[in-house]
């Protein structure tokens, strides 16, 4: 693959996972594992942190030694893709799903539900441990996403820096959205309040919370990736699937689940899911195809 064509494929990667961090119930971390980079941005990420630590330890040379060593030029291209997102569309998305909710989110569902098999392909052994494994985790994902949103009323530093850390845990994780964490915790609102007064207090804390729960969590999963990678990979696919719950068309306030009360427009709300999982079928077929 030529240069120029391999930057263009991580700029569309990282459009993709631009356009799935501003979707409830879908994460960066999910298309990062539907596009087959996830364990290769995890690497990246947690590489990226200890060369960090280098310079706070003031061992200079030693950090730009291990600068040199590591794939920047992806992570560049990448970062370029999901900077461009908003601009090419993604803006739009939550207008979407705020005016034709069942529609758009029966898209979304279709879309993922199709893709599920990609992420699974790559584990290597298929047995029962690894199934039992994904079943728990999507268990876990499926109760997780069903919580209603919190009030904390005014939350104080600590709230704000944990609830930051969460969330940029739950951005790399395939499934939950970190917008969606906020929400869950209520902290969603105060958070935007404070960016749109431009609060420096707050937007500090959740800037630093962000930074050492994306650090600290891209060491452990690099960690659990290179010491059991299939386990772990088969957790990351139960978490993306039963995410589904968030997509679900027909959602209560509180989020659970209901069924169409009326006929009406729920056929366009089925045929737009068929459609979603029709297209994603289509890109799995061509990637299984691709690998073999």
């Amino acid at each position: 693959m030529g240069t120029l064509l391999r930057w263009l494929m991580w700029v569309g990667q990282g459009i993709g996972i631009g356009v799935a961090n501003v979707i409830p119930g879908v994460s960066g971390g999910t298309m990062a594992l539907i596009f087959g980079i996830y364990e290769r941005l995890i690497a990246l990420l947690s590489d990226l942190v200890r060369t960090g630590l280098l310079l706070l330890k003031l061992d200079v040379r030693g950090f730009w030694t291990q600068l040199r060593t590591l794939d920047l030029t992806f992570l560049f291209w990448l970062a370029v893709g999901v900077i461009l997102a908003p601009l090419l569309g993604a803006a739009v998305i939550p207008e979407a799903l705020e005016t034709w909710p069942e529609e758009s989110r029966s898209l979304f569902f279709g879309l993922i539900l199709g893709t599920l098999p990609i992420p699974w392909l790559r584990i290597r052994n298929h047995g029962a441990k690894y199934v039992f494994v994904m079943l728990v985790a999507a268990a876990i994902s499926f109760t997780l996403v069903g919580i209603p949103p919190l009030d904390p009323g005014q939350p104080g530093p600590l709230a704000i820096f944990f609830s930051a850390a969460l969330a940029i845990c739950a951005m790399i994780l395939p499934g939950v959205s970190g917008a969606f964490i906020l929400l869950v915790l209520g902290m969603y609102a105060p958070i935007f309040e404070a960016i749109d007064a431009r609060d420096p207090m707050t937007i500090g804390v959740f800037i630093l919370g962000a930074g050492i729960g994306l650090g600290s969590f891209a060491v452990f999963l690099k960690w659990l990736l290179e010491r059991a990678h299939d386990v772990t990979m088969a957790a990351l696919v139960g978490l993306m699937a039963g995410s589904l719950r968030s997509l679900w068309p027909w959602l209560a306030e509180d989020r659970s689940l209901l069924w169409p009360e009326t006929a009406d427009g729920t056929g366009w709300v089925i045929l737009l899911g068929l459609g979603g999982l029709i297209i994603s079928v289509g890109m799995t077929v061509l990637e299984i195809r691709r690998k073999s």
